[in-house]
């Protein structure tokens, strides 16, 4: 099935775009969240009309995201966690935590943007991708340490 997007998906492309999927997930998900057109000869000719605005509307975003990017590459992170003597976590630090803290600092993400395979169990630093959009990922370092008794 082939079908025009209308807005950038990570994972099939970005707007403006004639992309093939698998006929379930264009029929079920795709079309009616309006994210995508059928690739048909009137939806083509009105893509062919509208090219100058998607580029314009690709390169704000681009520029938005690199900017972004700009900010909050190489920042440090800390986040305070209950850790045992052998210098592992009760518990561990999650997508979300990040996202909370980065919130502290003004920035505004959201935590599925945050690259984490699996939470963080040890003290330490760790370095983590945040996507920022498409195609344009910046890196920070989480450091974890143990919470100070009062």
């Amino acid at each position: 099935m082939e079908l025009i997007l209308k807005e950038t998906i990570s994972t099939l492309g970005q707007e403006g775009e004639v992309v093939k999927v698998r006929p379930g997930y264009g029929r079920n998900y795709l079309l009616p969240q309006g994210k995508a057109v059928l690739a048909s000869a009137a939806n083509l000719a009105s893509l062919e009309q509208n090219k100058a605005k998607i580029a314009a509307n690709l390169a704000k975003e681009l520029k938005i995201a690199q900017d972004i990017a700009k900010t909050i590459s190489g920042n440090v992170v800390v986040i305070e966690q209950l850790a045992g003597d052998d210098e592992r976590l009760f518990g561990s630090v999650t997508s979300a935590d990040i996202c909370a803290k980065l919130a502290a600092l003004n920035v505004k993400i959201d935590k599925k943007q945050i690259l984490l395979t699996e939470p963080i169990k040890t003290l330490g630093t760790t370095k983590v991708q945040i996507k920022v959009g498409f195609n344009v990922t910046a890196e920070i370092t989480v450091n974890v340490v143990p919470v100070k008794a009062l």
